[in-house]
C-alpha cells in the first residue's frame, strides 16, 4: 500500500451551551490508501453471487438479455482463486451456477446456462436474494470479499415481501460476512426497499435508468470488489455516556457504553468518504470542557499498519454563556457538507411525500430545510447555492412527478449521503 490514506475530523463550533443542551457536528473525512501494483501479492479474492430476476416484466426492452450479457462480461474479470454462482428468479428460484471456482470451463458453462433462461412468472425477490446469499455463505472466504449482487425490476410479490424483514435479514447476513448490493431497473421497483437491504448488507445501491446501465453497473461494481483494500471499515467515537451521537449519513450504528461505532463497510484503492455526525450535549458548567476522541479501524488493520498509521483525532468543546456562544465562529466546511446531506435527506423525503399525493408536504420538506440553510448560510456562496436549489425544487414537488424523475432524485441524494459519484460508483483520490 502506498502512504496516502488520510483522516480528519472537525467540528462546526467549539463551545456548547452551559444553560442548555446543545448539538454539534463533526465533519470525518476519510481516504483509504491506493493499493500499489506488486507482483508478489495478489489481491483478496471475492466470492460473488449474481442474482438476476427472471419475471416477465423483464422481457420488456430486452432487459434479461442485457443483464445476463453483463453477468457473462462481469464473470470474465474474475480469476481462478475466485469463486462465482449464478441464481435467477420469478416465482420459482433456480441455482443455474452454483458456487465453483471461476475457471475458465466453469464460467463458460455458466454462461451457457444463463443464456437458456427466459423471461416468466412473478418475482419471489426474497427468495432469489436468499438463494444467492446461501451460496456465498456455503463457500465464504474468510480472507476475501464475500458479495451477493441483487438485481430487480419490479417489487417483491411473492414470499418474503416485507422491507423491515428483509433489511432485518441484509444485516444478519452481513454480520455473518456477506454483503449485499442491489440494482433496481426502471420504474417499478421499490428504490427504499432496496436503498435499505444495500444499506443494511453493507453494499451498494444503483438505480438503472437506462438499459445500458445495466451493463455499466454490473461490470462497474464487480470492479470495485476487486479493487478492495480495508475491509469493514469502522469508525469508533468514544465520549461520556451522557453526549448523544447521531450518523446524519446513512451507515449503520452501535453503541456500547462509551464507545459508538459507526460501520462504513469496504473501501477501495484511494476511496475518499465524508461522514456527518451529530453530537447533543448535556447541561454543563461555565468553563468545563467536554471531549471525543474519534478513531480508524478495519478488519485486517490496514489502517492501523499504514504509513504513517492513522491515530485517533481529538476533539474537545467547552461550555460557555448563551453570548459567547451566538456569537463564536463557525467551521464553513462543516457548515457545507452538514447543508448538502440535510438537503439530500429533504429530497429523499419530499420523493416519499410525492409519491403518496402529500403534495403541500413535499413543498414544505424542501422549503423549510431550504431556509434553515439559509439562515446559517452568512453569505457563504455555497450553502446559499444549496438553499436557492432547494427552493426552486420545491415547486416541481408541489405536483405530481413522474416516476422516474423521482427515482432519479432519490439516487442522487442517496449518492450525496454516502459520498458516491452520480453513477453510483466510488469516490476516489484524484489520480488513484
Amino acid at each position: 500500500m502506498s502512504s496516502q490514506s488520510q483522516f480528519t475530523v472537525r467540528t462546526d463550533r467549539r463551545r456548547i451551551r452551559a444553560g442548555g443542551r446543545s448539538s454539534r457536528f463533526l465533519l470525518v473525512e476519510l481516504t483509504a490508501p491506493t493499493a500499489q501494483p506488486d507482483p508478489n501479492k495478489r489481491r483478496p479474492p471475492v466470492n460473488l453471487a449474481f442474482v438476476v430476476d427472471r419475471s416477465g416484466s423483464m422481457a420488456g426492452r430486452g432487459k434479461l438479455d442485457l443483464a445476463k450479457q453483463a453477468v457473462g462480461e462481469a464473470l470474465a474479470r474474475l480469476e481462478s482463486d475466485d469463486r462465482f454462482s449464478v441464481v435467477v428468479y420469478d416465482d420459482h428460484v433456480d441455482v443455474v451456477a452454483p458456487s465453483a471456482h471461476a475457471s475458465g470451463a466453469a464460467r463458460a458453462n455458466a454462461s451457457a446456462a444463463l443464456a437458456g433462461i427466459d423471461p416468466r412468472g412473478s418475482t419471489d425477490l426474497g427468495g432469489g436474494w436468499l438463494a444467492g446469499c446461501g451460496q456465498v455463505a456455503e463457500r465464504l472466504m474468510a480472507d476475501g470479499i464475500n458479495r451477493c449482487l441483487l438485481l430487480t425490476d419490479g417489487l417483491a410479490n411473492v414470499g418474503m415481501t416485507e422491507p423491515g424483514e428483509l433489511a432485518h435479514h441484509a444485516g444478519e447476513l452481513r454480520a455473518r460476512g456477506v454483503a449485499t448490493t442491489t440494482f433496481g431497473v426502471g420504474e417499478d421497483f421499490d428504490e427504499s426497499l432496496l436503498q435499505s437491504m444495500a444499506d443494511a448488507g453493507g453494499g451498494h445501491f444503483y438505480f438503472i435508468g437506462s438499459l445500458p446501465e445495466i451493463h455499466d453497473h454490473i461490470t462497474g461494481e464487480v470492479g470495485e470488489a476487486l479493487e478492495i483494500v480495508a475491509r469493514d471499515v469502522v469508525l469508533e467515537i468514544t465520549a461520556p455516556e451522557s453526549v448523544e451521537i447521531e450518523s446524519m449519513t446513512p451507515f449503520r450504528v452501535t453503541r456500547r457504553g462509551s464507545r459508538t461505532h459507526v460501520h462504513v463497510g469496504d473501501l477501495v484503492s484511494g476511496q475518499v468518504v465524508r461522514l456527518v455526525l451529530r453530537l447533543t450535549f448535556p447541561y454543563g458548567e461555565v468553563g468545563r470542557e467536554i471531549g471525543a476522541l474519534v478513531g480508524i479501524a478495519d478488519r485486517d488493520e490496514v489502517f492501523r499498519t499504514s504509513q504513517p498509521a492513522l491515530a485517533p483525532v481529538a476533539v474537545a468543546w467547552a461550555y460557555d454563556e448563551h453570548v459567547a456562544n451566538d456569537r463564536q465562529e463557525r467551521d464553513s466546511d462543516v457548515d457545507r457538507a452538514v447543508a448538502e446531506v440535510f438537503a439530500a435527506r429533504a429530497r429523499q423525503e419530499a420523493v416519499r411525500l410525492n409519491r403518496a399525493g402529500q403534495f403541500d408536504a413535499a413543498r414544505h420538506a424542501l422549503a423549510s430545510v431550504a431556509s434553515r440553510v439559509s439562515e446559517y448560510a452568512a453569505g457563504d456562496a455555497q450553502m446559499l447555492g444549496v438553499a436557492s436549489a432547494l427552493a426552486d425544487e420545491s415547486v416541481a414537488f408541489s405536483a405530481p412527478m413522474p416516476e422516474m424523475a423521482r427515482k432519479q432524485r432519490h439516487f442522487a441524494a442517496s449518492n450525496t449521503m454516502r459520498m458516491r459519484d452520480a453513477s453510483g460508483k466510488a469516490v476516489k483520490r484524484p489520480g488513484a
